[in-house]
């Protein structure tokens, strides 16, 4: 099976409450999201993606629409954390995304799958799927959610 991956990379801030450590504090990373899709090339004579698995424009513009710009500059907030969603939602016009996990590289890598497998499937079906999400946190850091099929 033929694999392509697509490298994005977002800001985001967040905080692990319960964390031993600094990260139970508010702070932020630059992370990079790798997006590998599996499939066989496209067989269409004359197409633009004619010998593609997906065109990378294509690959970019679903993670950016459904995710990435979403996440963006944005402070990822555990649906648990309700001390901190009271903050939040006392500044004005603050980008907040609440997530039903809290939010680890390891949890927010399983988000981002279930967010963009099913974006992928409902544009080439059973002939491509998504085969992994890399999340980053930091260059030396990251957790991979693979698909279980």
């Amino acid at each position: 099976m033929l694999t392509i991956t697509k490298r994005l990379e977002f800001d985001a801030g967040h905080r692990i409450p319960d964390h031993k450590s600094k990260c139970r504090n508010l702070h932020g990373h630059r992370y990079a999201l790798e997006i590998t899709l599996q499939g066989e090339p496209i067989d269409s004579p004359g197409a633009s993606d004619n010998g593609m698995l997906m065109d990378f424009s294509d690959v970019k513009q679903i993670a950016m629409e459904h995710l990435v710009d979403i996440w963006d500059h944005a402070f990822l907030v555990y649906e648990g954390d309700s001390l901190m969603q009271l903050l939040l939602s006392g500044l004005p016009d603050h980008k907040t995304v609440v997530v039903p996990q809290i939010p680890t590289v390891e949890n927010l890598a399983i988000i981002a799958y279930q967010i963009l497998a099913p974006r992928y499937r409902q544009r080439f079906g059973a002939k491509l799927q998504l085969a992994k999400i890399r999340l980053y946190e930091t260059p030396t850091s990251w957790a991979d959610y693979t698909a279980s099929n």
